[in-house]
């Protein structure tokens, strides 16, 4: 066929059709390069979300090792504090004692599991997890020192004991003040408890003693929780621990008033009795 054109004609064609090639390999080769740049960009998006994966993971598993040691630190400080519950005029030295044994030991058995699972990590994004086994702990830990020592175990104190179960290259976990205020409300119920055992045992001056402390820790608690930030736990202790204020004080006055004849029994009706509405005994 191109016999039959002129020199013109067909040298316009063949340059026609070399132009139609170079843009067929100019297409595919853009398309190469854009499915090149496409595979690129999708494994790069892989490798991201399998890194993002593996952390969510890990810490999944992280916060579910630290509910279990917090589930073992709040069921032996409960037991610490049944302990310290045993105590009487008679028995004062030795319960303390047992009670300091066993406090130890929650604090090397169980405590430490948390101080390994939290040290060198950001402790607030897992704090919903262990908080209620360390206000548990602080409750304890406060319980028994106010009986062994008349005075507040304070939260500078409470974490020195931590240091030494932490790694000195790592960060160590740190017992924040909101978990500290938690338990020391928390406190006060245990001590009103307690305040109603002395009192039926005959000791007054100690139970008076227990009223102080707990309208002391009332009276400052009232200055702070205003003005704290994410306070709604502890503005909802805070209505408790005054309950808890009024007992003790009725108490210690109906013994003052009535002397020697006050008796407490459950389910009294007198209108001075701190255990009005509570149900009587069935011999």
């Amino acid at each position: 066929m191109l016999y039959f054109l002129t020199s013109l004609q067909r040298i316009s064609l063949m340059a026609s059709k070399s132009q139609r090639l170079h843009q067929i390999a100019g297409s595919n080769l853009q398309s190469s390069t854009k499915r090149a740049r496409t595979m690129a960009t999708n494994s790069s998006m892989r490798d991201a979300f399998s890194k993002h994966a593996e952390y969510l993971n890990n810490l999944n598993d992280k916060r579910e090792r630290v509910v279990k040691a917090s589930r073992d630190v709040t069921m032996n400080s409960k037991k610490v504090i049944f302990q310290v519950h045993r105590m009487s005029k008679y028995n004062k030295e030795e319960v303390l004692e047992k009670a300091e044994k066993d406090l130890a030991a929650v604090t090397n058995q169980h405590v430490s599991r948390l101080v390994k699972e939290l040290q060198g990590t950001d402790f607030w994004k897992l704090r919903r997890a262990y908080s209620p086994g360390i206000q548990e702990y602080i409750e304890a830990a406060t319980f028994y020192n106010f009986c062994k020592t008349g005075s507040l175990l304070k939260l500078d104190e409470i974490n020195s004991t931590l240091l030494p179960l932490s790694d000195p290259s790592l960060e160590p976990l740190q017992i924040n003040v909101l978990d500290y205020l938690l338990g020391l409300a928390d406190l006060t119920g245990e001590l009103m408890r307690l305040a109603i055992g002395q009192i039926s045992d005959g000791e007054l001056e100690f139970a008076e003693k227990i009223c102080r402390f707990v309208r002391d820790i009332y009276r400052d608690l009232t200055l702070v929780v205003p003005i704290m930030d994410d306070s709604s736990d502890m503005k909802t202790k805070m209505d408790t621990m005054l309950q808890s204020v009024m007992k003790i004080e009725n108490a210690c006055f109906s013994v003052h008033v009535r002397g020697s004849e006050y008796i407490p029994l459950l389910g009294s009706n007198d209108p001075s009795s701190f255990l009005v509405g509570l149900p009587d005994i069935e011999l």
